[in-house]
């Protein structure tokens, strides 16, 4: 019996380093970001600004594109969407805007409402309204391109507010490469200081975006569309196999079906985009709780896909599983302490080595979460926040992420505890003030 208790703990501790060293591995590849962004940060946005000063034809030559708004039960915040979509800089005879609306509430008919306005001024505005949610917003999106013959699809939540000259900028680069798959723009933040939790989400963001988007564009590693604030072309759509809804990520999963295709894509640092962060606890766990259900989705879906691809480099394939399987990190987290913890009352002299393990794995962690955070905000912002606020910044971030961890272990247990559902894409929802 004592043989088989010991032998069931070294497996549990052996699974418990597993996870240690795969969740180092893991966190690891941001530090290795930021090393890989001061190396190709000149060159990078070198070549950004050859790209935005790329000619424009004139204005009898430039091409149709079609601005598409997803929207559902948005409220008030849809009016000031389609108002700055319809303020775009571009022949008005070549912008066309889509309000994408599956909404169920009074947000249908201030769509309505809204178009016709625009409309009366001169504005080619329609109103897309679908009598389900199919697909969610990757099937309103897919029923919309079929809606129209045009090549070029500008996307923007709801809540994003593009600058006048977004089209005018960001068209240039299809004109200098024109296999891009998608340009993305930065988007930044209407209400970064609205509170503790928006000024983490922006420091995190920034992170994201000005670390990890951008070095993955300068080393030609797969760039994942944000979602928002980019321009699609028809040409890479199609060959990624079209807008699909079964996913809450249609945005990742798209990317990942075009890039293994060959088409790769632009992020544009020097292009931000306001919008509104959530502003509330339980509004931001949702919302990061379906990022990581998404991430899963697409991982599962896109693993066998890289891996097996025979145009792909070993040194992109490893960079793309890496940023797939992200998502792993918090399963396991929960695995690892789990079985560290029965490791641990099954033999209690492994206690020590295991919480060396642990310290050392969660000292890392917080090493390169720490250098990752602040070299984005650094990039982004200049360091314009004092090195103490900062620090209470880092403290709401692992708040943050440990409530996120107990809300995956809640919604893990309650699946469990029921039968499967359909996917639902839980919608982000914004004030608009």
């Amino acid at each position: 019996m004592a043989s088989i208790i010991a032998l069931l703990a070294l497996l549990f501790a052996a699974v418990f380093f597993t996870c240690a060293l795969l969740l180092a591995a893991f966190i690891g590849s941001l530090l290795y970001m930021v090393v890989l962004h001061h190396r190709l940060k000149g060159a990078g946005l070198q070549r950004e600004e050859t790209l935005l000063s790329t000619p424009l034809p004139p204005d009898a030559e430039l091409p149709h594109v079609v601005v598409q708004i997803p929207s559902f039960n948005e409220g008030g915040v849809l009016r000031r969407g389609v108002a700055a979509a319809a303020a775009l800089d571009w022949p008005r005879d070549k912008l066309h805007i889509q309000i994408l609306d599956d909404s169920t509430d009074e947000t249908a008919e201030l769509a309505r409402t809204v178009a016709a306005e625009l409309q009366a001024r001169g504005c080619d505005v329609v109103t897309l309204q679908r009598t389900d949610r199919s697909g969610f917003k990757g099937g309103a999106l897919h029923e919309a391109m079929q809606k129209t013959p045009y090549d070029y699809f500008a996307i923007f939540d709801v809540d994003y507010v593009p600058p006048v000259d977004f089209l005018r900028r960001c068209m240039r680069p299809f004109f200098a490469e024109p296999k891009t798959a998608f340009v993305q723009a930065r988007f930044d933040f209407l209400n970064p200081h609205e509170n503790a939790l928006t000024e983490m989400q922006m420091v995190t963001l920034d992170a994201h975006l000005g670390i990890e988007q951008a070095t993955r564009c300068w080393a030609g590693h797969p760039l994942p569309f944000n979602g928002t604030c980019g321009i699609w072309q028809r040409a890479a759509i199609d060959a990624g196999g079209g807008w699909k809804g079964d996913t809450v990520t249609e945005d990742l999963d798209l990317t990942y079906r075009g890039w293994i295709k060959g088409w790769r894509a632009l992020f544009l640092t020097s292009v931000p985009v306001p919008g509104e962060l959530p502003a509330d606890t339980q509004t931001w766990l949702r919302q990061q709780q379906r990022w990581q259900d998404g991430f899963r989705h697409v991982s599962m879906r896109m693993f066998p896909a890289i891996l097996g691809s025979h145009d792909i480099t070993p040194s992109a394939k490893v960079a793309a599983l890496l940023h797939i399987c992200m998502s792993l990190n918090q399963p396991l987290l929960l695995i690892g302490l789990s079985a560290g913890f029965v490791a641990g009352l099954l033999a209690p002299q492994l206690v020590p080595l295991l919480l060396t393990i642990f310290f050392v794995t969660l000292g890392w962690v917080v090493f390169c979460a720490t250098t990752f955070l602040r070299a984005g905000h650094n990039f982004i912002r200049g360091g314009e926040m004092s090195p103490p606020r900062f620090a209470l910044v880092l403290l709401r971030y692992v708040a943050g992420q440990a409530a996120t961890v107990g809300r995956t272990v809640i919604v893990f247990l309650k699946k469990a505890a029921t039968k499967p559902k359909p996917i639902v894409f839980d919608r982000t929802p914004k004030k608009g003030g």
